[in-house]
């Protein structure tokens, strides 16, 4: 039996379809689909039902799924265990990481991770959505505030807050003296923000001051919302991270911090898998911090 025909069948029956797969190993669904169609062709048995929405295996296709998914899996772990000791980074190495992070910190990260690994092949996926290390694919996830999860070890790597921002132009409304209502600021605010939300600020002196938000612009990204605010369209509430050069420079004003737990941005990796060693060069370009996740 075709081992890499018999991996591909796994992966198509794994990731529901031969499009998810596709996408998940980067390789080319037409390839996937001629590999399970020699496989079929070699044990003479039909392992997926054509025509169907959904993937459906056949009785014969899911038996071999069940007993073989586990045996592959052993393989791939016993060339990882292999690789992890190799002494020189190599192969392909993909991660995932937010939009904003991506653009403004790991760019720079991942290029000189390039000049100083060449024999490894970096691609880096910026999205916001939480993707899986295994379903999607990504042999590293840079994820916010994550929430516990026994699948994922790792580190944090770095911590931000959100500050609100706003041009020079635009000045901060003045709280009449006795007065504990909140302001009402016009804002730039995401489409991913949930209407009605405050944004609860540090105020001078101690205690907290409350900002009523009125959107006059939402965004699908918090690089446009920025944007925005630096041509004085209103404030917003963004990381710090983003804006902390615009700040320094007098291009945007900061009115203060959020209140509230801080950000923690962590790098994680699937705990089923040997930290090999080009993950293990990658973390290590990465803001080093001893907590553990």
């Amino acid at each position: 039996m075709d081992l890499t025909s018999l991996a591909d069948f796994n992966a198509v029956a794994l990731h529901g379809g031969f499009g998810p797969a596709s996408r998940a190993l980067d390789r080319p669904k037409a390839t996937l689909s001629r590999r399970v169609a020699e496989l079929e062709e070699e044990l003479g048995v039909r392992l997926i039902e054509r025509g169907a929405r959904r993937l459906r295996l056949t009785e014969e296709g899911l038996a071999l799924h069940e007993r073989t998914r586990g045996l592959m899996t052993e393989i791939q772990e016993a060339g990882e265990a292999v690789a992890s000791r190799a002494p020189v980074p190599r192969g392909r190495l993909r991660i995932s990481a937010p939009v904003v992070f991506a653009h403004v910190v790991l760019c720079r990260i991942a290029a000189r991770f390039a000049l100083a690994y060449p024999q490894v092949e970096l691609e880096v996926i910026a999205e916001d959505r939480v993707s899986d290390p295994v379903e999607d694919g990504y042999d590293l996830v840079i994820r916010i505030n994550p929430s516990h999860d026994e699948r994922l070890v790792g580190r944090r790597i770095l911590g931000d807050e959100r500050l609100v921002v706003a041009s020079p132009s635009m000045s901060i409304p003045s709280m009449p003296a006795g007065d504990i209502g909140e302001l009402q600021v016009p804002a730039v605010v995401s489409v991913a923000a949930h209407g009605g939300e405050f944004w609860n600020m540090h105020a001078e002196g101690g205690g907290v001051r409350v900002i009523n938000p009125m959107p006059v612009l939402r965004l699908s990204s918090l690089l446009m919302v920025r944007e925005a605010v630096l041509q004085g369209v209103g404030a917003a509430l963004l990381p710090r991270l983003l804006v902390e050069q615009d700040v320094q420079a007098g291009r945007l004003v900061c009115w203060g911090a959020e209140a509230g737990s801080p950000v923690e941005i962590w790098a994680l990796y699937s705990s089923r898998r040997l930290l090999s060693a080009k993950v293990r060069a990658f973390m290590d370009m990465l803001k080093p911090d001893s907590a553990r996740f």
